[in-house]
């Protein structure tokens, strides 16, 4: 996601792997509590469930939007 700088601090922003509720991939942000983070792409993809629009992915976050929620920026689906 352009203009979105990790921080070298950790547990700050960071890259991550993740299960997206995500009811149309057109967006490229979502608020934390349609982000589950895994451990592993691996993972992402087993515990994704399309159905349910839930969908694999690697984010970069949490970030603190200026309304103040907790935002996870779509670096790119897997699947």
């Amino acid at each position: 996601m352009k203009g979105i700088r990790l921080d070298p601090e950790p547990g700050v922003v960071s890259e991550c792997y993740a299960v997206v509720y995500a009811p149309r991939r057109q967006r490229g942000r979502f608020p934390d509590n349609c982000v589950e983070r895994v451990d592993s792409a691996e993972d992402a993809i087993e515990q994704s469930d399309p159905a349910g629009k839930r969908y694999p992915a690697r984010v970069i976050g949490p970030s603190r939007s200026s309304e103040g929620v907790m935002l996870y920026y779509l670096d790119r689906w897997l699947d």
